[in-house]
């Protein structure tokens, strides 16, 4: 079963391991575009055919979860499609069972929900920080196969993606947000913290598998530390491992615009319409 590098040595050394030579772009950027077409037809299979799909992303921080989840998604019907990212639990969600609140955020039929992090927090996040007593920890660990085998009998399409990175690629992640002033929001306290307890959530990871790596909902590892290979990978594993067929459409055509009746628009000083400041910057480049 894949682990994520261990910190110091044994990290920089799995590093290097997967060091295989990064995707070419432009070779990316073509058969990300020909996956993304694939999905557009699963998501019609979906619609059509009343299927419920759940794909759960998690990993550690930086390990390009967010990412992957964007290029799944650039496409699709956000009605059909949709991403559930839950802030922390209310106070009132705290008192209630734990999976509770994921359960609200299932589909119906004919939809998709992706899950950017979901209720492994607790085997994850919860555990490290003591953000749960053990034990809660141990009694999500068994009741979480019951609660996925109880998805998955009720007829739900359940994939679960684990991205795993390596020390050396995480911390090289959170140097380029710090510099960078429009992605320094996703620089957390919490990621911050993370560097320093890698080895303790390399150890919950691997707790978590041991309890929830089951044949009804196997975890699926994504090496990231080529994030183009790792969404390449990602997407073609997702779409391999469910049975849709492309859905056959009605053409549509459209219909001749009929002849004017007496129209007339209203005086445009009447309206307010938002200042042009795409002129504004040509003018400024002399264009």
């Amino acid at each position: 079963m894949a682990k994520d590098g261990r910190a110091g040595r044994d990290g920089r050394a799995g590093k290097k391991a997967r060091g295989a030579k990064r995707m070419p772009k432009k070779l990316y950027e073509d058969e990300l575009l020909r996956l993304q077409r694939e999905l557009v037809k699963l998501q019609e299979w979906v619609r059509t055919e009343g299927v419920r799909m759940v794909v759960v992303f998690e990993g550690r921080d930086a390990a390009g979860k967010g990412g992957a989840i964007k290029r799944v998604t650039e496409y699709l019907n956000p009605r059909i499609a949709r991403i559930a990212a839950l802030p922390a639990p209310t106070e009132r969600q705290r008192g209630q069972w734990y999976f509770q609140r994921y359960v609200e955020q299932l589909p119906a039929a004919g939809e998709m929900v992706l899950f950017d992090r979901s209720w492994y927090n607790r085997a994850g996040v919860e555990k490290v920080m003591g953000f749960c007593t053990d034990e809660e920890y141990w009694q999500f660990l068994h009741q979480c196969p019951t609660f996925e085998r109880m998805l998955v009998e009720a007829g739900i399409l359940l994939r679960k993606y684990w991205f795993s990175v390596s020390d050396v690629e995480q911390e090289r992640r959170f140097r380029d947000r710090l510099d960078d002033p429009m992605r320094q929001w996703k620089l957390s306290p919490m990621d911050v913290e993370s560097l320093t307890r890698w080895e303790d959530y390399s150890r919950a990871k691997d707790e978590m598998f041991v309890y929830t790596d089951i044949p009804e909902s196997p975890w699926n590892v994504v090496e990231s530390d080529d994030k183009r290979r790792a969404r390449i990978n990602m997407i073609a594993h997702l779409l391999s491992s469910v049975p849709y067929h492309e859905v056959v459409k009605p053409a549509v055509t459209l219909p001749p615009r009929p002849e004017p009746r007496g129209y007339r628009r209203p005086p445009r000083d009447l309206q307010k319409y938002v200042f042009d400041h795409a002129a504004a910057v040509l003018a400024q480049a002399g264009q």
